[in-house]
């Protein structure tokens, strides 16, 4: 099992909470917060922030910029 450093679990959290790391880095990452303090509460602080920001919801385009673009689809279409 690696150990990773601090700095080293900070880049892998993404990844970790969205279960991409093979076993052995994951392992490595667990056994990191089991004996980490500052890095649990990082990862504690990372997961409040996800749950705060939610999923935004999607942003609408302007009328004039959707009835532009949506003219330059159809008139691609027609090429």
């Amino acid at each position: 099992m690696k150990r990773f450093t601090c700095g080293e679990l900070v880049e892998l959290l993404t990844a970790y909470l969205d279960d991409a790391l093979d076993p052995p880095e994951r392992e490595g990452v667990r056994a990191h917060l089991a004996g980490c303090e500052g890095c649990g509460r990082y990862l504690e602080q990372f997961r409040a922030t996800i749950v705060a920001l939610g999923d935004p919801p999607p942003e609408k385009l302007p009328a004039d910029v959707r009835d532009r673009l949506m003219s330059a689809f159809r008139e691609r279409r027609r090429s």
